[in-house]
Parts: structure tokens; C-alpha cells; sequence
């Protein structure tokens, strides 16, 4: 599951993870910086999953004369959402990837379900 091109107004998205539907929400506009963002998980009967293990992998692909940057943030139960904070580096185009284990699994495990942000693009600086 992917998304287009991420510009004004924040980053607002649900799609379909397994059996589960996923909202995402990072508030404001991409930026350079930590970026806060909150998932929430439902089941298919739209029952907050509140037992999982969340994790967001992220990165920027490889560019002439630079590697590419991947990094994980764990995500932290708060208030019925998932909450973790992007540290994104450099303007440019990031993916990101939610994974989402079953309670008690570890997101780290193979056994997840995934929801896929095709890119975040950062246009500029901001502070």
C-alpha cells in the first residue's frame, strides 16, 4: 500500500494493514527536524488495538555521493494511538514503512503487517 507525494498541510493517511486500518497523522508539513508522528491502529471490527508493537522504518534512498539512510523509531502506546518521532535529516524524498506486530511480537519479528508511505517529500528548510 503506498501514498503519492506529501507537500502542504501535514500527513494525513489511513489505508489497510492486514486485517487492520491504519491512520496516520504527522500534524504539520514534513520538515527537517523530528517530526512527531501518531498511528492508530483499529481491527476489522474498529476496535482500537492498543496490545501491539509498532515500529516505523524510514529512510532516503541512495543519491550520487551519498549512501542510503535507513532508521527505525519504535512507536510508544499513548492514549489509544502509537506515537513516534521521524528524525529527517535532509530535505528530499523519504519512505517510510509502519510495521505492526500482534500482541506480545516484537515489530522487529517477521511476522507483521505493514503499512507503506511511498514517499514524504521535503521541499525545503524550516525551523
Amino acid at each position: 500500500m503506498t501514498t503519492g507525494w506529501v507537500y502542504a498541510k501535514g500527513l494525513e493517511i489511513t489505508k489497510k494493514a492486514g486485517d487492520y486500518t491504519v491512520a496516520i497523522n504527522m500534524g504539520k508539513t514534513p520538515f527537517v527536524g523530528n517530526n512527531n508522528l501518531e498511528v492508530a491502529v483499529k481491527d476489522a471490527k474498529g476496535n482500537a488495538v492498543t496490545n501491539a508493537a509498532v515500529a516505523i522504518d524510514y529512510g532516503m534512498p541512495a543519491m550520487p555521493g551519498m549512501p542510503a539512510m535507513n532508521y527505525t523509531a519504535k512507536a510508544t502506546a499513548a492514549d489509544g494511538k502509537y506515537k513516534a518521532v521521524l528524525d529527517l535529516s535532509m530535505s528530499g524524498p523519504w519512505t517510510a514503512t509502519v510495521k505492526i506486530a500482534k500482541g506480545g511480537q516484537d515489530a522487529d519479528d517477521q511476522d507483521y503487517d505493514r503499512c507503506e508511505i511511498e514517499k514524504i517529500e521535503i521541499e525545503r528548510l524550516r525551523s
